[in-house]
This record gives structure tokens, sequence and C-alpha cells, in this order.
């Protein structure tokens, strides 16, 4: 009983040596919930930003610290910029490689059409959109690294000097060109009214290229033209698609219905292009509700056919006149007439772009200008380089592409050049005789200048230059738009149909 006693004794002496043990000490710091947690927070921001000074900045870095890479496909551009603005043996500039980046990006596209464009460049594309710029007017677009003349606009200084479709342009001011992209080459040709610009040509198969000064003057955006004659076939120039060029042709239709308009020419050659709202707004002033303008063709899914609407339609006998300067929208809607209204094509193969192109405005003024899909014809055809094939092919008559002579420069007995070849030919195609038709200026040239002079009421010197060279390009390019094989056979074609008409009018009766 007392060994039990005994050993309930020491089990209690036990437990309570071991409660001694887990009691809390006697003098202890009490510190609030509130403060701890703000302690703690505290201590471990000390501590991490000690330790990232310590791995970026300390004499043995442990481990290299980058900004974390969103987009993983970029980390290769973000470590070249980042090695080139550490390394670089001078201080780079950064707005330039960054805008040189995204241009890489678009050269990769090998596509002409799209570009990027830095403020100064998207301002100049811009104003392309107002009611007029300043320059020489000529719509130009890049192609296997060089500047190729689309086609020139009507009544431009561009045309004025005979610059034409195809024509490559190599050098602006001196300054070589190739390489550039249009929108870079835009910014050299263009300029303020009244100051002169250089541009030297390749034309064709010519091994001597031509170096013309052309004076800039205002270029409006004019783009529909008219007359009518007492045959009552109305000829419609439409020189681009601008966002006034519907009302415009409307205007004029209007205008010509009242006078007894009977059937129209439909003339779109060197015409570059413009908004395609436009194209298709002008093809539904013919074409019949439901029937296809274009089909439209993105990314994804198939074709977007677009078709006519109601309203008014002008159902005359319609021909098209088309050449190698008619792009794009000119294609749609030379494309839309043929397939959708049964209007005849007269002249040249066309440019052949089939692509639709989109401009996205960046917050700091630049733009991006680039490709969102390709247009059919109406019957599914894709144009892109190969063109619209005229039903009628009408060439230009030799005359109508010589080369410009520089008012400049004296042709006289004994010049020998190119540019007397020219001149010789201009004055045999306006019924002048200079003899031999070659590169030397003898006195048969010169009699036949004298002639020419004579007939123009100018001072007879048998030279050519200054005023007579203007006087014989201007009689030449008259001469071109009077006889118009383009027009003439258009119209023809025209009368032809009327006549056939008619007779088949007679005969139901």
């Amino acid at each position: 009983m007392d060994d039990q006693n005994q050993q309930g004794n020491e089990q209690t002496e036990q437990i309570e040596k071991q409660e001694e043990q887990v009691k809390p000490a006697k003098k202890f710091i009490r510190i609030k919930p509130f403060t701890f947690i703000m302690l703690m927070c505290l201590t471990i921001l000390l501590t991490a930003g000690l330790t990232i000074f310590a791995l970026t900045f300390g004499e043995e870095k442990v481990v290299e610290v980058s900004p974390p890479v969103e987009r993983e496909e970029f980390s290769k551009l973000y470590e070249a910029y980042d090695e080139l603005k550490e390394k670089y043996y001078v201080e780079i500039d950064e707005d330039a490689v960054i805008s040189g980046a995204i241009n890489g990006m678009f050269d990769a596209l090998e596509d002409p059409y799209s570009d990027f464009m830095d403020e100064m460049e998207a301002e100049q594309f811009n104003s392309d959109l107002s009611s007029s710029f300043q320059g020489i007017g000529a719509e130009i677009q890049e192609r296997n690294g060089n500047i190729v003349v689309v086609s020139p606009i009507k009544n431009s200084p561009a045309e004025k000097a005979g610059i034409l479709p195809e024509d490559i342009i190599l050098t602006v001011n001196g300054e070589s060109i190739q390489g550039m992209s249009a929108t870079e080459a835009v910014l050299l040709i263009r300029g303020e009214k009244g100051t002169p610009v250089t541009l030297t040509i390749q034309r064709g198969d010519s091994k001597e290229p031509i170096e013309m000064t052309i004076i800039r003057d205002d270029i409006p955006i004019e783009t529909v033209y008219g007359e009518m004659g007492e045959d009552k076939i109305a000829h419609i120039q439409i020189t681009s698609f601008s966002e006034q060029t519907y009302n415009e042709i409307v205007k004029i239709l209007e205008e010509y219905e009242k006078e007894g308009m009977k059937s129209i020419i439909l003339d779109v050659r060197q015409n570059p292009g413009g908004y395609l709202t436009s194209a298709i707004d002008i093809a539904n002033l013919f074409i019949d509700e439901g029937k296809p303008i274009v089909q439209l063709q993105s990314r994804e899914g198939g074709p977007e056919v677009m078709l006519a609407e109601g309203g008014k339609k002008y159902k005359l006998p319609v021909v098209v006149l088309i050449d190698n300067g008619s792009a794009s929208a000119s294609e749609i809607l030379a494309g839309a007439l043929s397939e959708s209204y049964g209007a005849k094509i007269v002249g040249l193969t066309s440019f052949g772009k089939g692509t639709v192109q989109t401009v996205s405005y960046l917050p700091d003024g630049s733009n991006l200008k680039y490709t969102t899909g390709k247009w059919l014809t109406p019957n599914g055809n894709w144009i892109n380089e190969k063109g619209i094939k005229p039903d009628v092919v009408v060439e230009y008559p030799d005359y109508a592409t010589l080369t410009y002579i520089d008012p400049e420069t004296e042709l006289k007995v004994e010049s020998a050049s190119a540019a007397v070849n020219s001149a010789e030919r201009m004055l045999s195609a306006l019924g002048y005789d200079p003899g031999t038709i070659d590169d030397k200026f003898d006195e048969a040239t010169s009699d036949a200048v004298k002639e020419f002079q004579a007939q123009h009421e100018l001072e007879q010197t048998g030279t050519i230059v200054g005023d007579t060279t203007y006087a014989l390009m201007d009689a030449l390019r008259e001469k071109i738009d009077k006889e118009d094989p383009h027009v003439l056979k258009a119209i023809e074609l025209l009368t032809d149909k009327s006549a056939n008409k008619q007779k088949s009018a007679s005969e139901g009766q």
C-alpha cells in the first residue's frame, strides 16, 4: 500500500515538473497583433530588396535579372535590341531602330502593297486622300526593288512631261531610289508648288536613260471628266476613285441624260485605282439588282459576294477603255461591267492588282498599310499579276510613247542624240518631213523645224529649244487626243451596236 502511495507521489512530482517545463516564461514582451504583422511585412520587404540589390549590382552576380518576356516569340528581338543599345560603338537612335524593325517585318511579307509609314510618310499618304496635294502627279509602286510608274494623273505635270505607265524612276535629283519603298520615294518626289525635281527614267528596252526636270504644282483631285458630241456618245473619263468620284459621275450622267445620251464610253485608262466602295457604287449605276459586282476573299472562309442594289440604273450600251495603267478599283469596275453587264472592253491588258488593303492608324501618327484579302471578278476570276484582257486589243500608235525632250537642251544642226531621234519622229507624226529619221540633226531636220515654227507663229530658227520644244510636244499630245485609237474603236462598236439595235426594232414592227 505504502509502495503504491510512494509510486503515486513520484508520478505526481514528474507531472508537476513537466508542467513547470511547459509554462511560459515569467518575463516576456507583449506586442499587439497589428504591430506584429506590420513588422513582419517590413522585414520581408527589406530582405527582398537587399537580395535583389546584391544579385544585380554585387561584384559577383549570382544570376542575370531580366524583365519578363510577355510573348516568347519576341525574345530574340528584345535581346538584339538590348545588345545594340548596350554595346554598339555609338549610341543608337532608338526610334530609328524600332521603325527599322517594323519595316523589316513588312519587307519580309514581300508584298509591294503593304508598308509601314512613320509620322512624316503617313502625313504624305493621308494628303493623297484630300482634295489636292503638291507634287508632279504620278502614281508609283515598288516592284522588284524598282520604283515603277503605275500611271500619271490627268493634266498633271507628270503627264505633260511625258511620263508613261511602266516607266522606272532610277534617281530623284541625282539620288538613287532603287531599293526604296514607294512611300520613301514619294517623300523625295513631292515638294512645294513651283519647285523643280529632276528624274532619271528608264523606259522599256531603251539603253539610254531619260532625264527630265518637272516643275511641281498643285494636283487637284478632280476625278471625272466628260464630253459628248452630236453623236450623243458620252465619253466619261475617271482618273482615280476618291470619296467624291461617285457624286461627280452621277452629276455628269444626269446632265448627259437630259441632253439625250445614247451610249457611254467609260474610260479608266491610266487610272491607278482608289477606294473600293467608289468602284462598287459606280458599277451599281449599271448592273441589275441582285447581280454580282465583285467577290472579296479574306484570310478565312469563302468569298463574300457584293451584289448590286436597287436604285437608278443607266440601261445603255457601254464600252470600257483600259490599258496597262488601269489598276485596282479600275479593274474591279471593268470586270464587273464586263461579266455582269455585258460591256465590251477595249484597249490593252490592265495592270493586274487583285488585292485589297486597309490602313491602321497608330497613336504616334504612323500608319500600317497592309493587304487584308484579295478580290475576284463576278465570275470568280483572280486577275492579280495577270490583268484583265480586253475583248478588242488596240495598241497605241508608236508616237504616243516617244521619249520626252528636255526644253532646256538645244537641238540644232550637227547635234546627235536620242533626243534628236525623238524630235524627228514627232515631226514626222505631225506631217513634217525631217529627212532620214536617225540620231543626227541635219539640214532636212532644220527645214522641218522651221516649217513647224512658221505654222505655230514661233521664231524660225531651225533649232529645237524652249518654246519650240513645248509647242512640239503639245502638238503631238493634241494629235494623240484627237486621233485616240481606243476611243475611235469604242465609237465604232457603239455605233454598230446602236445600228443593229435599231435594225432589230424595225424588223420586229
